[in-house]
């Protein structure tokens, strides 16, 4: 049996989930999300509570992998339309930092010798506090393409520490040379 899948996802207040055939969607207070599940799978909605059983005869590995996936998909949406994901990027370095240019432009310099702007695609919000980017939106897989995006601008460097982290993303230093 699946850990994951076999668990029911709780439907919070304000939230509507709705089924047609192999199409999830849920609509709540910060917007509309939907997840395909796969034909394999069944879906059961009772108002509170959402669970995601496996259709087959037989239970294979591969079948198990899937049933913690699409419940966990399911899962994200659900929270996505009630809450919101985001995710905190701290630019560290000397003359490196972050601004927001309009409502949707990121521009960072970064130590090269042009500003490094980003936009924010539909759905993704920035905000900028003292060199801290907060990366918020409702599709959890967005806001993380987006801030990996945003980090692989400059990536931290393992000497000094400078570049782009995720807030709680530890950067193991490495010792520099020695002089003989």
């Amino acid at each position: 049996m699946s850990r994951v899948g076999k668990y029911a996802i709780e439907i919070p207040e304000g939230v509507t989930v709705s089924k047609e055939g192999q199409k999830v969607s849920a609509q709540g207070p910060k917007g509309v999300l939907e997840v395909y599940v796969g034909d394999s799978f069944a879906v059961e909605n009772d108002n509170t509570h959402i669970t995601v059983t496996p259709s087959a005869q037989q239970i294979t590995q591969e079948l198990k992998a899937y049933w913690g996936l699409y419940r966990s998909l399911v899962a994200n949406i659900i929270t996505g339309v009630s809450e919101g994901y985001s995710k905190k990027l701290s630019v560290e370095g000397v003359g490196y930092r972050a601004q927001l240019d309009g409502e949707n432009t990121l521009v960072l310099n970064l130590g090269y010798s042009h500003e490094v702007r980003v936009e924010a695609p539909e759905g993704i919000d920035f905000a900028v506090e003292k060199n801290q980017i907060t990366v918020s939106g409702i599709d959890k897989q967005q806001v993380g393409q987006v801030a990996a995006d945003i980090r692989s601008k400059r990536p931290p460097e393992p000497y000094k520490g400078k570049g782009i982290r995720y807030a709680d993303e530890i950067v193991r230093m490495k010792e520099g040379k020695t002089a003989s």
